[in-house]
């Protein structure tokens, strides 16, 4: 794996990204429970990165999924993920997870999916795996800067992608059940997503098949999610729709104040918007598949509400803004905000 500038197409523009080998989102990696997925990582950048294996119950320590791994500019590291023998079947990603630069490296482009395979899977007809994201480009194609309020509140791209491109177009037959994995690789859009003329059950979510798939109007994934869906399909043509959702301000509505806005992000054409986004179209044509084999249920989790106590404690998490005292920034330069458990900022040197 290499994480490298690229120049890719997107719509009718040429965008100057930072991409895995050269993709965007980067290649999908598929595994089963019990396997070891060894991953040659190799910085490209200007900056230091890592990789993080969003989801995935594996070591984070060595060279397992340890978010401490820095591999500089021109530097690589080997990584080692052992998946237990029985690690939950369903929909992971990899992203860039060293301190100080996650949301600029994932804005950019740096992401892939995670399948792990299902030993009794869901009979569909096919299966899509839809990766959302968005970017801002300048004139000249490059990612832009980033504002302030943006470092406050998050950024949201003024341009939505799935699987890297705009509006893409898919093509399937009536009658036919497909399996949608859909993975959230935005910083900060909560995106939700409705499927109007098609039959949308959810089936699973972070953590692999629920014990069984309900039916839906809409899901709002948020940064970071995965939400596994079956579609039924019917003819016609059906577009996926990302609508606003306000995730609200910060500081009592400081940044709305600063900028015009109310601190919402929204999912429209540009920051701010509050139109909804048409991700992909959907044809369904042709003659009509035959019946569906029923859906195996999923395993029922653990419940943990009636589990006995061994121990508590309280953790005091604190946010601070512009002003005097604990508000005042932090460290580094141009920092507006500070954000601390038990009266303390995250240090990679310290282990609480």
């Amino acid at each position: 794996m290499e994480a490298a500038p690229a120049r890719v197409r997107i719509g009718a523009r040429e965008a100057n990204v930072q991409a895995f080998n050269g993709s965007l989102p980067g290649p999908t990696l598929r595994v089963r429970p019990g396997n070891t997925l060894r991953v040659a990582m190799t910085n490209r950048l200007e900056a230091p990165t890592n990789l993080h294996v969003h989801g995935l119950h594996v070591s984070p320590e060595g060279n397992g999924d340890n978010p401490f791994v820095s591999i500089g500019p021109g530097e690589s590291f080997d990584y080692e993920y052992v998946l237990p023998d029985d690690h939950p079947a369903g929909t992971y990603w990899y992203h860039p997870h060293h301190h100080g630069h996650v949301a600029d490296q994932l804005a950019a482009g740096l992401y892939g999916t995670i399948v792990v395979e299902d030993p009794d899977p869901v009979p569909v007809a096919r299966e899509r795996v839809l990766v959302i994201s968005d970017l801002t480009l300048d004139g000249s194609g490059a990612l832009a800067e980033v504002t302030p309020m943006e470092h406050m509140r998050g950024r949201e791209g003024g341009t939505v992608l799935v699987n890297g491109r705009l509006r893409p177009s898919a093509t399937a037959a009536p009658g036919e059940r497909e399996l949608w994995r859909v993975v959230n690789a935005c910083p900060s859009r909560f995106p939700r997503l409705s499927l109007d003329g098609q039959t949308l059950r959810l089936s699973g979510r972070d953590l692999g098949r629920l014990p069984e798939a309900v039916g839906v109007t809409e899901v709002t994934p948020t940064p970071g999610d995965r939400v596994e869906l079956l579609v039924e399909t019917r003819e016609g043509t059906s577009t996926p729709v990302a609508a606003p959702v306000d995730r609200g301000s910060t500081a009592g509505t400081m940044d709305g104040m600063m900028d015009g806005t109310t601190g919402r992000g929204g999912p429209g054409d540009g920051p701010g918007s509050d139109e909804p986004i048409d991700l992909l179209i959907l044809a369904v044509t042709g003659e009509s598949a035959g019946d569906l084999d029923p859906v195996p249920p999923g395993l029922s989790p653990r419940d943990l509400r009636e589990e006995p106590v061994a121990a508590q404690r309280t953790l005091d998490f604190a946010m601070g803004g512009m002003g005097g005292g604990m508000m005042g920034g932090g460290r580094g330069p141009g920092r507006m905000m500070s954000f601390t458990v038990d009266g303390q900022e995250f240090d990679a040197e310290r282990t609480d």
